[in-house]
């Protein structure tokens, strides 16, 4: 029997997201109206509360792949072991509090075939904030952006965006190699792709910030700088290559 290989695979990593699941209702919404084939792959990255039992009574509604383990690892691990474990021709990853609204996808699809990673920006002409951040985590992510910049040689204008999509041959490539499992890894994998030569391109979206972020003011900024001086580390010793 051949397996109909998907189009489109959806990565979500969870950790205590017991109260956002419901925003499934609306992932499922679009996919079921589209014309491709897909398939969503949920981490659960050690959650403590009902993530996992929640899942279960879910899996009756909606048809998805859960991986789960009990120890929390960090969005840059969950993110890739939902890619390497993906099947699709396309890869996205996407936050299950939809701060980027699933249907900004649709602005994706013109630029697949040309490109090998295509990222969402909230931070170049014609993005849509509905919501901004606050004036001390604006003025933190611009600075992180701007060290990226200058350390990795990486000129994009929104590294921490959580959308975006990579081709099959970039995200087995990207992910492999990828080795830090935190707040870093966005940066991380921009610059292995950079080093591997894919084609990126920057898309602005809709985006809207949720109060209830799970990033720490400051520790996951200092430990988002050590991470930075870690990739360059692991380029000298050429772990990437």
């Amino acid at each position: 029997m051949t397996i109909k290989k998907p189009f489109l695979s959806i990565i979500m990593p969870l950790y205590n997201e017991q109260l956002r699941l419901k925003k499934l209702t609306k992932i499922y919404e679009y996919l079921n109206q589209q014309r491709f084939y897909y398939e969503v792959i949920l981490i659960n990255d050690g959650s403590e509360d009902n993530t996992v039992k929640q899942l279960s009574r879910l899996s009756k509604r909606f048809r998805f792949q859960l991986i789960t383990y009990q120890k929390n690892k960090g969005k840059g691990f969950a993110i890739k072991t939902g890619m390497l474990a993906s099947k699709g021709r396309f890869r996205l990853f996407i936050d299950i509090d939809l701060s980027t609204p699933i249907e900004e996808f649709n602005k994706f699809i013109p630029y697949l075939l040309k490109h090998n990673v295509l990222i969402g920006s909230r931070k170049m002409a014609g993005s849509d904030m509905k919501k901004r951040q606050s004036f001390l985590r604006e003025t933190l992510g611009k600075g992180f952006t701007k060290l990226s910049q200058v350390i990795l040689e990486v000129y994009v204008s929104d590294f921490t965006c959580g959308f975006k999509c990579f081709s099959e041959k970039a995200a087995l490539e990207i992910f492999d190699r990828q080795k830090i499992n935190r707040w870093g890894f966005d940066s991380e994998i921009l610059f292995i792709a950079k080093l591997r030569k894919f084609k990126i391109r920057e898309i602005p979206i809709k985006w809207s910030d949720n109060p209830n972020t799970k990033v720490k003011f400051p520790q996951d900024i200092v430990t988002s700088l050590i991470d930075l001086c870690k990739i360059r580390y692991y380029n000298f010793k050429k772990i990437y290559a």
